[in-house]
């Protein structure tokens, strides 16, 4: 007899989660509370459909935090099958210069999501939209509520895949967790990933450097530190070199407030910073670095907003600071502004099969769980190994 199974929520780990269970053995169901599943899919294609990075297995699975969480997923679902499997179902990929990995030209992000439903319907997958969990009944049922109406569904195994607390519009709002402490299980508050940092400018500075980027920079704070390019905004920075930060930042800012460092020059010494702007002759410094060390004018704008005069004027700290120029962060930005989130069900309460520890053939996977990793198609290959590697436990059973 055929267990039913009810996947809540419709975004990567539960359409991948669906493709890949026996439909001999279960009868699958989505429950999903929008119109549509899949929509923070196609709000991550905006700008580029960025579906997994084609970094080796072992640096790979070290983006995450924590790494043994998802290990296993990953190493039985990679990136590279995750590839495969795409291009078993019509989408074929591409190795992007950042070695990001997205569709090729001319496939856009509902193509993505329609060839992953179209899979879904052959597997007799049943989707069910404007199905708002809202808990369980005395009975053990779960509640769901449709057009004003109070649905009680008896399922025999239920996967819970409600993604985290960033972007509400897509339906990722994070009001669940309270669902969970009643039944005794631990949550931790949600908290933006992946995120703006909040610098306060100086007025002078932000109205000429707003919207630019700092570019061939490297950012570090505490003991990580990322090259890249980041950009300025009039609430602080954002940008991949940030948001490599944020683990680190957010664990400053709870003691006050955060420091990060921008190393303008990455690829050359102090010393050789010193060398290059010691004998300046009749040049001004801010001559002397626009012509001797390339420093642009949003560059040197930031030197000039952050240094005092004696740190501008002198050689030694001019040199020292061009290498290490501190930034104070005072917040992130907002939850619903974030990209991702860390939170969630805490990791304490699911086994290494993501199954509820306080209640059997109950399984959470996605950005629900605590745990968090960088952008660069980290966190969408994360949610697929999850979805893929849950149902393969799941086959087996007998």
């Amino acid at each position: 007899m055929k267990k039913s199974t009810a996947i809540i929520g419709g975004g990567a780990s539960a359409l991948m989660l669906a493709s890949q269970l026996d439909s001999t053995k279960f009868d699958v169901t989505i429950y999903e509370r929008n119109n549509a599943v899949g929509r923070k899919l196609l709000v991550a294609g905006d700008g580029g459909f960025n579906l997994t990075h084609s970094e080796e297995t072992e640096p790979f699975i070290s983006r995450y935090s924590p790494s043994s969480l998802l290990e296993k997923s990953i190493r039985f679902f990679s990136n590279t099958d995750l590839r495969n499997w795409l291009k078993s179902i019509g989408i074929e990929t591409y190795i992007g210069t950042s070695k990001r990995v997205f569709p090729i030209k001319g496939i856009k992000p509902i193509d993505v999501l329609n060839a992953i439903l179209e899979v879904l319907k052959k597997n007799k997958v049943v989707i069910k939209t404007q199905h708002e969990w809202k808990g369980w009944n005395a009975n053990g049922e779960l509640i769901f509520e449709n057009n004003s109406k109070t649905i009680n569904i008896k399922s025999d195994i239920t996967v819970f895949a409600i993604g985290g607390g960033s972007w509400k519009v897509t339906g990722s709002d994070g009001n669940w967790l309270e669902y969970f402490e009643e039944k005794g299980i631990k949550t931790i508050p949600f908290q933006p990933s992946n995120c703006a940092v909040k610098i306060n400018w100086k007025r002078e500075f932000i109205d000429l450097a707003e919207g630019n980027s700092l570019k061939n920079i490297s950012v570090k704070c505490g003991d990580k530190e990322r090259k890249g390019e980041i950009v300025i905004t009039k609430f602080g920075l954002e940008g991949g070199a940030i948001y490599t930060m944020i683990g680190e930042i957010r664990k400053q800012l709870k003691d006050n407030n955060a420091t990060i460092t921008i190393d303008l020059k990455p690829t050359i010494s102090v010393e050789e910073i010193k060398n290059r702007i010691s004998n300046r002759g009749n040049k001004s410094i801010t001559k002397q670095l626009e012509d001797n060390l390339n420093l642009n004018e949003i560059q040197l704008a930031l030197l000039k907003s952050v240094l005092t005069k004696e740190e501008f004027t002198s050689i030694e700290l001019l040199s020292n600071k061009i290498k290490n120029l501190p930034l104070t962060v005072v917040e992130l930005a907002p939850i619903d502004e974030a990209i991702s989130t860390v939170g969630g069900i805490a990791l304490s309460e699911v086994d290494e099969n993501f199954q509820l520890k306080r209640l059997a053939n109950n399984f959470c996977v996605g950005e629900m769980l605590d745990w968090d990793a960088p952008t660069g198609g980290y966190l969408l290959q994360a949610c697929f190994s999850m979805g893929y590697y849950l149902a393969k436990n799941l086959n087996e059973e007998k």
